[in-house]
């Protein structure tokens, strides 16, 4: 379960960012409710996730997953465009989740 709980954090996580960057600096309420919805929403599941999984690894995992998807919302939904050196400090990024998931003993599996 505790992968479901990251999975469902990491969604609403998205949720929330997406929503604050639509909000645009706090201007418009509806996002702004979808912020907050969704970043309570995702601390709650990520509380769970605590329960069986080190806080660190637990952490490492959300943002890092966070970070490579909103990237891709920030793509498509707001047109967002990344130079070379962030598409590469990206990719460490999804490798550090990778290393963490396959070979970290840390990791509930």
């Amino acid at each position: 379960m505790s992968y479901l709980y990251l999975a469902i954090a990491v969604i609403f996580e998205i949720i929330g960012t997406a929503g604050l960057q639509a909000s645009q600096q706090f201007t418009k309420p509806k996002p702004l409710i979808l912020t907050a919805a969704g970043y309570a929403a995702a601390f709650y599941f990520l509380s769970l996730v605590l329960r069986t999984m080190p806080v660190g690894i637990a952490y490492a995992l959300w943002s890092g997953l966070g970070i490579i998807l909103i990237t891709i919302v920030g793509l498509f939904w707001f047109g967002q465009r990344l130079d070379w050196p962030a598409v590469i400090g990206l990719a460490l990024i999804l490798v550090g989740v990778v290393t963490i998931n396959l070979f970290s003993e840390t990791v509930v599996h």
